[in-house]
């Protein structure tokens, strides 16, 4: 050998072996997109139910380019405990949701899905609503306790719905500006009092319309994506986009009036599916579609009553009972898609029972982590069900647990439904019945054959209550449900 090609060749040798032994970096994970949408219903996705009165081309292309699930389940019935169980693998239950007016939430310290992932070597970023508290002392003062102190570079959205005062935009831990002006109460006419165009009285900030909150979302979101596209993609990204609509107040841009069959609500969340797709062609303009995880999924179900149904033909519950708040189906089963090429089969359907707090440790399963024992503790990997290898006859997940708006608790195991009271625990009317004597004194359905939970089968199988009983009982005294 040359003399002169000696110190080359040790060079080459070097350089070689640093490759091998170099950290993971963004070719090595995928990017993660979260998309979550508010109340949105099982039925109102055309890849859910035929029949829907609102055309979601956008979304139905995820459902045949991913996998879509038949019965994900939120962790709760409402806003914000979904989002609370969704962020850190956690049963809402065990924390004190209805902090978030003026605390945080999320417990300091407390394992989140971007948390993990920026442990990872991931940029993580957030837009859209947190709802989740934050400690509040003024609105010219920081915000601590939000979305950057629990695992996120970045924060651009609003505290919470925007049918919630006070209405401001907030970069980071700060007001952008801050909600000095005042608006007046709006309803719709020819709809309930809690539907339509309505939002609540009070503070608001000079720079938020409230018909704009949704296009100026995506624009931030779709500014995230072109920014780390150009930075050269070298470190793996996520996104938690979480749009505020189509809850209400329902305002589609003029663009979108009349173009469904399901009145305003239907143009708005017409709205929604038209923003995602401007999302997806992003993340395809950017060259990242093919490296992205994507998960599309809705916070809890639908404010849609059987007045609409009847009036206007669309059933945003796609056949099953109630609505948001509700212990009943409608207030908790979502659609739930993931897309991921190459990884998860296109066109493919599971019909496993999951739950948001498993999205953590999935996460987890995809990027190597072992959680330690106080992450994620009701959170069950759905990894091998998304790479095809779960059996579709054996359950990836033990039973799940949640609350209904009025602190109804649930239990679901196999085809099993407990429901703790009677009547739907949230929007739907009764919330709440009182038990006649000797008569059954909670709602027990077998979900396999109906699905509608049109027979209450509590006093048929008193030994298969007794048995969820105690399951519920269990995991409530306990910290943690995953093994």
């Amino acid at each position: 050998m040359k003399p002169n090609l000696f110190p080359k060749l040790c060079l080459f040798l070097i350089f070689g072996f640093a490759l091998l032994i170099r950290p993971a970096h963004g070719a090595d994970k995928p990017n993660i997109v979260i998309i979550l949408v508010d109340d949105m219903g099982y039925g109102d996705p055309g890849c859910y139910n035929p029949n829907s009165g609102i055309p979601t081309p956008n979304i139905d292309r995820l459902a045949r380019e991913g996998m879509r699930f038949t019965d994900a389940h939120a962790p709760g019935a409402l806003c914000h405990p979904s989002r609370y169980g969704l962020l850190t693998g956690r049963y809402p239950f065990r924390a004190n949701v209805e902090a978030w007016r003026e605390q945080p939430t999320i417990e300091k310290g407390r394992m989140t899905i971007a948390s993990l992932l920026k442990g990872q070597g991931y940029r993580t970023a957030m837009v859209g609503k947190w709802h989740l508290g934050f400690q509040e002392n003024g609105y010219d003062n920081p915000l601590p306790g939000g979305p950057v102190d629990r695992g996120f570079d970045s924060y651009f959205g609003i505290r919470a719905s925007t049918d919630i005062p006070p209405y401001f935009y907030i970069r980071n831990d700060r007001a952008v500006l801050p909600p000095t002006r005042q608006i007046q109460a709006n309803n719709s006419e020819g709809w309930s009092p809690i539907q339509g165009a309505f939002w609540r009285a009070g503070g608001i900030a000079p720079d938020l319309e409230l018909k704009e909150v949704l296009p100026t979302f995506t624009e931030e979101a779709i500014s995230l994506i072109r920014n780390h596209a150009r930075s050269g993609g070298d470190q793996p990204f996520m996104l938690y986009l979480a749009y505020p609509a189509p809850h209400t107040p329902w305002l589609p841009s003029e663009e979108f009036h009349g173009r469904s069959s399901a009145g305003m609500y239907g143009d708005f969340a017409m709205m929604v599916d038209a923003v995602i797709g401007r999302v997806l062609q992003t993340l395809k303009d950017s060259n990242m579609a093919d490296n992205t995880l994507l998960i599309l999924t809705s916070d809890n179900g639908p404010v849609w009553y059987e007045a609409d149904v009847k009036r206007l033909g669309h059933d945003s519950t796609g056949g099953l009972r109630g609505m948001k708040g509700d212990a009943w189906e409608a207030g908790h089963r979502m659609p739930f898609i993931v897309r991921w090429p190459g990884k998860v089969k296109a066109g493919s359907v599971s019909h496993q029972t999951i739950c948001f707090t498993d999205v953590l440790a999935t996460f987890a399963d995809i990027t190597g982590v072992k959680l330690p024992a106080d992450a994620g503790p009701d959170s069950f990997s759905i990894l091998p069900v998304l790479r095809g290898t779960q059996p579709e006859g054996q359950a990836i997940r033990g039973p799940f647990v949640l609350p209904s708006a009025n602190g109804t608790m649930t239990i679901r195991s196999g085809q099993w439904k407990l429901i703790t009271a009677l009547g739907s625990g949230g929007f739907t009317k009764p919330a709440r019945v009182a038990p006649k004597a000797g008569e059954a004194d909670g709602q027990l359905f077998d979900l396999a054959h109906d699905r509608a939970e049109t027979t209450n089968l509590y006093d048929k199988h008193p030994e298969i209550v007794r048995e969820l009983q105690t399951e519920l009982q269990r995991i409530q005294s306990v910290a943690r449900t995953r093994p």
